[in-house]
């Protein structure tokens, strides 16, 4: 195999796997809005937090952790405002 073939190989395999990713994507934003939050929120959570604990066991730095932490807090305030705005 050529390297523009191996290369035609791999872009075409990222291009699955983002699409695969996108799919994932969109099952889970349908099933949100067919579940209340009590249902999926834990789930969602369960996932972040093993993201968490994934990234603290390949000893990432305290900077980074902190960076991850902050996101999660700006998208938990993020999800509260839009709650709060669509009741």
């Amino acid at each position: 195999m050529s390297d523009s073939n191996a290369r035609e190989h791999l872009d075409a395999k990222h291009e699955r796997n983002r699409e695969k990713r996108i799919e994932g994507i969109k099952r889970w934003v349908e099933y949100i809005k067919s579940e209340p939050p009590e249902t999926w929120g834990p789930q969602q959570n369960a996932v972040v937090n093993d993201q968490l604990d994934a990234a603290q066991s390949v000893h990432t730095s305290t900077s980074h952790q902190q960076h991850v932490k902050d996101v999660a807090a700006e998208i938990l305030e993020v999800s509260d405002e839009s709650d709060s705005e669509s009741k």
